[in-house]
């Protein structure tokens, strides 16, 4: 999958999210890199502070970030149907972390 193919997924992941959920994505970054340096197996990272841990005295401060690392979940997926369903996955658990989800809630969600 080319580059602007899987900007292209994840953009229609995106749009897919409920407009409440959408419009709730505030200061918030998603980017594609090629790999995780430290991890093979990393499909996606969030970094930030959750929403449900900000408080009314926190600065504004750079964005939160999702990165996702498309060489690794292109390795992971046979088919491209698959990378499509990954992407879209990860993508979400990312945002999940955004809203404060746990790995155990994500994974009950079926967001592993």
């Amino acid at each position: 999958m080319t580059l602007a193919e899987f900007e292209a997924v994840v953009t229609a992941a995106v749009a897919e999210l409920p407009p409440p959920i959408r419009a709730a994505l505030q200061n918030i970054a998603i980017v594609i890199e090629d790999r995780s340096c430290d991890d093979a197996d990393l499909l996606g990272l969030y970094e930030g502070t959750p929403l449900p841990e900000r408080t009314s005295t926190d600065l504004p401060d750079m964005p939160d970030k999702i990165t996702l690392f498309r060489r690794n979940l292109e390795a992971m997926c046979s088919s491209v149907a698959d990378l499509r369903a990954e992407i879209r996955t990860t993508l979400f658990h990312e945002i999940g972390h955004y809203f404060g989800l746990t790995e155990e809630q994500l994974a009950a969600l079926g967001y592993e």
